[in-house]
């Protein structure tokens, strides 16, 4: 009997989860802080965010992303070979170039509606550009070093070329598979350059520094999933947790939409740079805690009216990394997205979003949607976005690398190159969604007209 890859995923994203707990013990308060807060809304009788029960709330609480950083295209390549086992695809392509941080990403997830259901763990994955790197010698320095360091276990390389080859593995082997994967995500202190070249390659960049300089590619953070990201965030800051002064993505709504993401701060965690036969002692500044709320997808209307916003925002104001400016900030965002519609109904008969049909108490006929949902035949819920914003994704790094980490003259990246370097193509989302929409629609009319005749 194999196990299936939903199960799989499941093992790997607690596995993940306790592991990270142990190395970042801040982690273990930001659960502890989620849990609380979505109980507190899920005891709520509304309903406000349209939570389709069972399938949208029973997954909320294994809910996590985490997000790491490789090297070199063969590292992406064999990583979404073992993802794969674990029935996660490449969706989305990200090029984060344009706020000066020097990857392009992908995240890989389970794609299907039941999959996403049962378990819902991605991971957003970046693929250092060495290209960025100015200096012709720090730059062949930093290739060296990479060519030379083996991310993955002998056997996880050997579950991954068995579960292709036989179609899975079996409950041993899947046991065995999560535990020798989780060693590639294991926090390793020893660098693999002395410190006078880690210091070049801060100088170059800080995520580059992050990503050279180990023996892997360490989670960098893994993040539960909230329902209400404001009242998470207050309860980080009562509980001294050096929050970031504002919550990244589109301002608090009653409808929400697409991803806002909060953070603590990196760590200052002790490293050892290897020194003449021995070791010296460092210090290096990268991982972070990070918690999200998920709103509904948006359709490419939705999106276009989304990006449009947040455009005039940023072209008034942007966020400083230190927060001095958090407020004015944070007015000129509610302000700007005040043209955006805050129903459930408008959202959806604008054609912004992404929804979920069931069937109501009203009765109907036909396949007029509009005279369907007004008779309450038929009822919407979110789909929700399982993926990212560049943007916000930016902010969070921008929050921990400092402002000095901004540049404006990196040159914009490939998804063809990316997509030659992982070797497979990345599905775009829209596809997705609009595939489980449609879905949906035909499966809802199915039984209404079925439970008329």
């Amino acid at each position: 009997m194999t196990v299936s890859p939903n199960q799989i995923r499941a093992d790997f994203s607690a596995a993940m989860s306790e592991m990270y707990r142990k190395e970042v013990p801040a982690y273990g308060t930001l659960v502890e802080i989620v849990e609380t807060v979505n109980a507190d809304v899920l005891d709520r009788d509304d309903n406000a965010l349209a939570l389709t029960p069972g399938e949208d709330t029973n997954r909320i609480s294994a809910e996590r992303h985490g997000a790491i950083r490789l090297g070199t295209a063969e590292e992406l390549a064999m990583m979404g070979r073992v993802f794969a086992v674990m029935g996660m695809e490449p969706v989305g392509y990200y090029d984060l170039s344009v706020a000066s941080v020097p990857v392009h990403s992908t995240a890989f997830r389970p794609i299907g509606r039941d999959a996403l259901a049962e378990n819902p763990f991605r991971v957003f994955t970046s693929l250092l550009r060495l290209e960025l790197i100015e200096d012709d010698a720090l730059r062949e320095k930093a290739a060296a070093t990479l060519a030379r360091r083996q991310i993955f276990t002998d056997g996880a390389v050997a579950l991954t070329e068995k579960a292709e080859a036989e179609g899975g593995l079996d409950s041993a082997d899947a046991e065995r598979f999560v535990a020798e994967v989780l060693e590639t995500f294991r926090w390793h202190p020893e660098a693999c350059v002395d410190d006078a070249t880690f210091a070049e390659l801060i100088g170059a960049h800080r995520l580059i520094a992050d990503v050279v300089s180990f023996k892997g590619p360490h989670i960098n953070h893994l993040t539960p999933r909230t329902l209400d990201i404001d009242a998470a965030q207050a309860q980080m800051v009562a509980k001294g947790l050096p929050a970031k002064a504002i919550v990244e993505g589109p301002p608090r709504r009653d409808c929400p939409i697409l991803l806002r993401q909060t953070a603590f701060k990196a760590l200052n965690e002790a490293i050892r740079f290897p020194v003449d036969g021995g070791w010296e002692e460092g210090q290096h500044t990268a991982r972070f805690g990070e918690i999200e709320q998920r709103g509904v997808a948006l359709t490419p209307k939705g999106r276009a009216l989304y990006d449009s916003l947040l455009a005039e925002v940023r072209a008034d104001i942007l966020p400083a990394a230190d927060g001095s400016n958090a407020e004015d900030y944070v007015a000129r965002l509610e302000e700007g997205f005040a043209a955006f519609p805050d129903t459930w109904r408008e959202l959806h008969d604008r054609d912004l979003a992404y929804f979920k049909y069931g069937i109501g108490r009203g009765a109907a006929t036909g396949e007029d949607v509009d005279a369907l949902l007004d008779a309450g035949a038929l009822t919407i819920s979110p789909i929700i976005y399982e993926d990212f914003l560049p943007v916000s994704a930016a902010g969070i790094f921008q929050s921990n690398l400092g402002d000095e980490a901004r540049s404006g003259n990196q040159t914009a990246s490939s998804r063809e190159a990316f997509e030659a370097a992982l070797g497979k193509r990345v599905t775009d989302e829209f596809e997705l969604y609009e595939a489980m929409r449609a879905a949906s629609y035909t499966a809802a009319l199915e039984q209404l007209n079925t439970s008329a005749a």
